[in-house]
Formats: C-alpha cells, structure tokens, sequence
C-alpha cells in the first residue's frame, strides 16, 4: 500500500468524514438509557460484543466478500445480490436504516475522490434504487478501486465502527476524552484480531448472533428522548 493509499484510508476513516457515523448508536443509546453502559469499562464491554458477535458474523464479512467479487471480475449483479443478503441480516429496522444511510452518504462523499467507472456505476444505481447500498458494500467497493488491501480495508472498517461508537457514548454517558483514547487503544487488539479471522470467512459464515443489541436497536425507537437516529 502506497502513502497516498495509506493517507486516503486515514481520510475516509477521519471521524470528521461526513458519513453521518455521530447520528448513529446502533442500540447502544438504549443501554446508557438504561444505565447499562454508564463507563469506560461496560462501554468497552458492549463495543467489544459489537465487535465480535455482530460486525465479525456480518458487515466485516461483507466487506470482504465485495472486495474479493471484485478482485474476480465478478459481474456487478454479484454486488446487487451481496447488499440484498446484507439487508435481510439486519433485523431492526433502525440498524438496516442506519447502514443504508451512511452507505448512501459513504458514496457522494467518497465518490468524488475517485475516478473508477466501478464505483461511478455503483453509485448511479443506488441513486435510482437499482440497489440499496448499505455502508459495508460500498465500503468494500470502494477500497478495492483505490488499490486498498484486503485486510487493511477489513481491519479500517471494523476500528472506524467501534471508534465512531465510542466517540459517541462520550457525548452521550458522558465520558471524558481520555476515557474515549483509551477505550479506543484497549479495542484495537480486538479488531485486530477479528480483522484475521474475517479474511478466514464465507458468506457460509454468516450469522446474527448479537441479539441484545438487535433487541436494544427495536427499543431505541420507543425512548422518550434520543440523541442518535438509531
């Protein structure tokens, strides 16, 4: 991976990248509500289940799997049929939203930064609802046509979740900002880690096992008040 490669993979991960990342908790909001998360610690303890029984069984596999479709000259509709399958693994309705969202917001912020026609086409096809487009799959569109690695695209978009999470709970328990770095610092082995067990994996593989957080995602929309959409 080159420097500029190394520098517009820092850029799209920026949590300053208008993706809209700060809009969303994906259930988490429901459990500092509850006081179930209400430290660094039971933060860190939620991120990581996020991190291990959702993102390594779902999107991170997504990702992959678009990459890799791609590096085989794989027919577009292979892409078309990879979002569907993304799609119907998010059982609530606010978490499918939320990837949809940033997916759409990930492509007309991103889509200016490159030339490939790959990504182009994508994007014009997400626009007429040709496809849906969720985060995962554009993301994975995306790096391949950069000449981004495999396991440096999968290994970003797992650390961008969790850190965006974690951005998030120290507006909203709060938190200081060195709780925050250090939340972030003590995830990092974890993404590591699930990074090398992705790039292991099939669609085969492919599961929802984080059902709490499912369930917290169904209840988020009930709250009295919210601070995230999702």
């Amino acid at each position: 991976m080159s420097t500029r490669q190394l520098l517009q993979l820092m850029h799209i991960n920026d949590s300053a990248f208008p993706i809209g990342a700060y809009t969303h908790s994906f259930g988490m909001e429901t459990y500092i509500q509850k006081n179930t998360i209400f430290n660094k610690d039971t933060l860190l303890e939620f991120c990581r289940t996020f991190l291990h029984e959702n993102l390594a069984f779902g999107d991170g596999i997504f990702v992959k799997e678009t990459w890799q479709a791609l590096s085989k000259a794989a027919p577009i509709d292979d892409i078309y049929k990879l979002d569907r399958l993304c799609h119907t693994m998010k059982i609530a309705k606010e978490s499918r939203q939320g990837s949809l969202k940033m997916g759409r917001q990930f492509l007309e912020t991103a889509t200016p930064l490159s030339s490939s026609e790959i990504l182009i086409e994508w994007q014009k096809a997400v626009q007429i609802n040709k496809t849906l487009g969720h985060h995962a799959i554009s993301y994975g569109i995306f790096t391949y046509v950069q000449g981004i690695p495999q396991h440096a695209a999968i290994s970003s978009f797992l650390y961008s979740s969790v850190a965006n999470l974690i951005h998030n709970a120290v507006r909203a328990i709060p938190l200081g900002q060195t709780a925050g770095v250090r939340a972030i610092e003590e995830i990092l082995p974890d993404c590591e880690q699930i990074a090398l067990a992705i790039n292991q994996r099939s669609l085969d593989d492919l599961s929802n096992q984080a059902i709490g957080i499912e369930l917290a995602s169904m209840e988020h929309e009930h709250l009295f008040t919210r601070l995230f959409i999702s």
